[in-house]
């Protein structure tokens, strides 16, 4: 991700030492702002708790490191030679540059490293030594943590994550001092972007939401349902947590076999409908297919007790049944994106364990069944993190989607979070327009039961995977449970213990799943770069399937490798034949690489499953319309 911070800055008034220290004034009371909101966000956390324990958990990892340390000192003092003569190196090359002479670097950039792209970290002795001196000590602390053994690897990888944070933050490029780009602009400006930036903090702080997120784009360029979500359709069935969305026939004739699309429920599911350039709905739907989409409301305290197995059966298998009323087809295909995908495949399992045949097909865009390796998100998934967490949820009903949405940009800060407070709050400018970004700040809640279900049965048990995930289906209903702040407690403690039968009516209720079982032809699409969904866990998950999976390998991550339209000709994907063998290494070893998007080679895929051809299906004919797509649940 670039921001316009390596623009060239505006033309300004000549420097003025009297309009410079004017600005430096209103700077320090803009400043006292920041300091209150500071005060105030430093109360909250202290309520909730969850600043001690993360301080707690820091300094338990800690120790754990110092005590590796001390087992192998040797390996240890010669990292800090080797620390010691680096900066030897750079205090000479840093001489020499000051004389005017050329001085090989100490140590550079890794490639794709936008931090350090302005030419002046290079060509400015000043900037260069700091550039240098950070990615040293970075170098260093990287070298001290792979050199530690005997740490659990759990441990380790809440210690790499850690680290990428804290040295993220203290990269000279952060800093209006030791950033180019920054002193060229205060200079310019005689410091109102100073000024304008801390106003852009300000703002940034007295957002709602439970935690403090950065603004990455700039808003005011969307609107859903003008230049977002815009494809065609009508809502067609709702209740109280989904409304179905038909997409109009953009073709003369259209395959028999209707296609369902179910989204995650953490975020909104206009990231399949972003402009008509970058819409995978819209290109379905020119492919022939008639096609539905499921639209989560965005939930709050009513929808508390929600339950993962309500999200199962009131929201996917009632919005098959609606497609099946609307359509009449005996059949239809199925595609679950990410947790969505996590939410389908249960649903096969849980329909497969009830001998119910339901779909032709289904397609799993970057799902994961199996979690053993799955990611970043995993190690905020401890029991004592999530027991934080839900007591956090059953106070009130919901986790926050600011909560969400700062987690998963704590997985990338080098992408999404320090390019925007360099351009923010030290460039003091507004952040580009980007579709995708204003989705990913579009966030939503979710209700406590389901997702601490999900966090706890999936993530932290892995209990799908193990074909030990046992559901008990409640009957179809839009009856809202009792949700009040003991019931949702008293159902949060009932987790741990949910995996066997307490009696013989809730026995006939309850389903094992099976994976195994599931043996329908599935399409599984995993990204080269995910750090959500790991390409190594979505095809052990894959593994698990009884049926034949075509799995396909896209570049690049969680999103841009899914929203890859043939038009932007980015990117690539590779198929490999036949069944799939051991680890994804050996898949990997027979693969053939394809340029551009993997979207026709789906298309193709699902054709096969899709039966022959039909007259266009005008949205509602049979189910009625409610209202124009996009809907109003999107936008709550």
């Amino acid at each position: 991700m670039t921001t316009n911070s390596s623009k060239a800055p505006a033309p300004a008034s000549k420097a003025n030492p009297a309009d410079f220290a004017k600005n430096m004034l209103r700077l320090s009371l803009e400043s006292g702002r920041v300091l209150s909101n500071l005060i105030e966000c430093a109360d909250e956390a202290a309520k909730s708790g969850s600043t001690f324990q993360q301080g707690s958990d820091a300094a338990e990892m800690m120790g754990e490191l110092f005590s590796a340390w001390m087992s192998n000192p040797t390996a240890h003092f010669q990292a800090q030679a080797d620390l010691i003569v680096s900066y030897a190196d750079l205090w000479s090359g840093t001489m020499h540059r000051f004389l005017g002479e050329d001085a090989k670097p100490a140590v550079e950039p890794e490639p794709g490293d936008t931090r350090f792209k302005d030419s002046e970290w290079s060509s400015n002795p000043f900037f260069d030594f700091w550039k240098q001196a950070y990615l040293l000590n970075t170098r260093f602390c990287e070298n001290v943590l792979d050199r530690t053994d005997g740490l659990a690897p759990e441990t380790r990888d809440r210690l790499a994550l850690q680290l990428r944070l804290v040295t993220g933050a203290l990269s000279p490029s952060n800093f209006p001092a030791t950033n180019p780009a920054a002193v060229r602009e205060t200079l310019a400006t005689n410091g109102k972007n100073l000024i304008q930036g801390m106003r852009n903090l300000v703002a940034d702080m007295e957002k709602d939401g439970d935690v403090f997120t950065i603004t990455q784009t700039d808003t005011r360029a969307f609107e859903i349902g003008r230049n977002l979500a815009v494809t065609p359709g009508k809502v067609v069935f709702q209740n109280d947590i989904f409304q179905l969305i038909q997409y109009a026939p953009a073709t003369d004739k259209v395959r028999e076999v209707p296609l369902l699309i179910v989204p995650p429920w953490i975020n909104k599911y206009y990231i399949l409908d972003l402009s008509p350039e970058k819409s995978f709905v819209k290109f379905a739907v020119e492919q022939g297919f008639t096609v539905f989409m499921v639209s989560w409301i965005n939930p709050d305290a009513r929808h508390a007790s929600k339950t993962f197995e309500n999200y199962l059966t009131d929201g996917l298998l009632s919005a098959a049944n609606a497609v099946t009323r609307e359509t009449c087809a005996k059949k239809g295909n199925v595609l679950g994106y990410c947790i969505g995908g996590t939410l389908v495949g249960s649903a096969l399992a849980y329909l497969a364990a009830r001998d119910e045949d339901r779909f032709a097909s289904a397609t799993f865009l970057t799902t994961q069944f199996d979690f053993d390796r799955a990611g970043d998100l995993k190690l905020f998934t401890s029991s004592t993190q999530l027991g934080i967490l839900e007591e956090l949820m059953g106070a009130r009903g919901y986790l926050d989607g600011s909560r969400l949405a700062a987690l998963f940009s704590q997985m990338r800060p080098k992408d999404l979070i320090w390019p925007f407070v360099v351009n923010n709050y030290l460039l003091g400018k507004t952040p580009p327009a980007f579709d995708i970004l204003y989705w990913n700040q579009d966030s939503t809640r979710m209700p406590a039961a389901n997702h601490a279900f999900y966090l706890r049965k999936f993530y932290n048990e892995n209990l799908f995977a193990k074909g030990e995930l046992v559901l008990e289906a409640p009957s179809l209903s839009d009856n809202t449970p009792e949700c009040s702040e003991d019931h949702i407690l008293a159902y949060l403690k009932t987790l741990r213990g949910r995996n066997e039968p307490e009696d013989e009516e809730a026995a006939e209720r309850r389903v094992r799943l099976d994976l195994s079982k599931v043996r329908l032809p599935v399409y599984e699409l995993a990204t080269k770069e995910d750090h959500i969904a790991p390409a190594v866990s979505v095809y052990t998950g894959a593994k698990l399937l009884g049926g034949p999976v075509e799995f396909v390998l896209a570049g690049s991550g969680h999103i841009a490798g899914v929203i890859n339209p043939p038009g932007k000709k980015k990117y690539q994907y590779w198929t490999a034949p036949d069944a799939l063998p051991g680890t994804i290494e050996d898949w990997s070893g027979r693969t053939k690489e394809h340029p551009g998007s993997w979207w026709p080679h789906w298309a193709e895929w699902l054709s096969k499953h899709s039966g022959g051809w039909t007259g266009p299906r005008a949205p509602g004919a049979k189910l009625g319309v409610i209202e124009d797509a996009p809907g109003s649940y999107v936008r709550g």
